[in-house]
């Protein structure tokens, strides 16, 4: 796992006159929260690019006063018109204390649908996962491999190391392999394209030729008076 260390400047005066002469020295606000203290200082909006526009995960070691400080992005408060940062939170690693957090999502290996024309259409880029410090990861793996055309694979078939619990909804999709247009017409007209005539059937048997009738059985002779 990707470690990154940033040097900080404390803060010490919270108020508000203060924290805008700080974002006008271009310095950044932040807090760093856990465990019983919370520390108040400043970052170089440089230093956080790599951190904050990366889609990767990755633990923060702020260097503060010659004092390191382990810990993970929290949250990113931004200007509402430039989109400039404002303020940053982050969360300090406790050993053995539960951390929710987001990990981006590897997909990996190469569907067979992929192999016959289809596409793969991701539709979860991150999984909400629980763990400890102890057991962090950086990303959680899908592998496409056995996926064909049509198919979806579910959160329920991530790849999961130990120690880690998944909090999605297990049936929540993560990927699917596209069905082309070009694909879906082909088949659609194969469809509708008439089989071969079924063999003709054998002919009928000639009909048996009806029994000649009986002759009539000659009159009797009328009677005597």
């Amino acid at each position: 796992m990707e470690v990154m260390t940033l040097n900080a400047s404390p803060r010490t005066d919270l108020g508000k006159v203060a924290t805008k002469a700080n974002r006008k020295a271009n310095r950044i606000p932040c807090v760093l929260y856990g465990g019983k203290e919370i520390q108040h200082f400043t970052l170089a909006p440089l230093d956080l690019r790599t951190l904050v526009y990366s889609p990767e995960f990755k633990v923060v070691e702020i260097n503060l006063e010659g004092q390191v400080h382990k810990c993970i992005l929290k949250s990113v408060q931004y200007h509402p018109v430039t989109d400039s940062i404002m303020h940053i939170d982050f969360l300090r690693l406790i050993e053995n204390h539960p951390i929710k957090i987001e990990v981006p999502i590897s997909f990996e290996g190469v569907a067979v649908g992929l192999k016959a024309g289809g596409k793969l259409i991701k539709k979860m880029r991150k999984v909400k996962v629980k763990t400890v410090p102890e057991h962090l990861i950086d990303k959680i793996t899908l592998d496409t491999t056995s996926m064909g055309l049509g198919q979806s694979s579910r959160i329920k078939d991530l790849m999961l190391t130990e120690g880690i619990e998944i909090l999605n909804n297990e049936n929540i999709p993560v990927a699917t392999i596209d069905i082309p247009r070009a694909l879906r017409g082909a088949a659609a007209e194969e469809a509708a394209t008439p089989g071969k005539a079924a063999p003709a059937a054998k002919a009928a048997a000639p009909a048996k030729a009806a029994a000649p009738a009986k002759a009539a059985a000659p009159a009797k002779p009328a009677a005597k008076k």
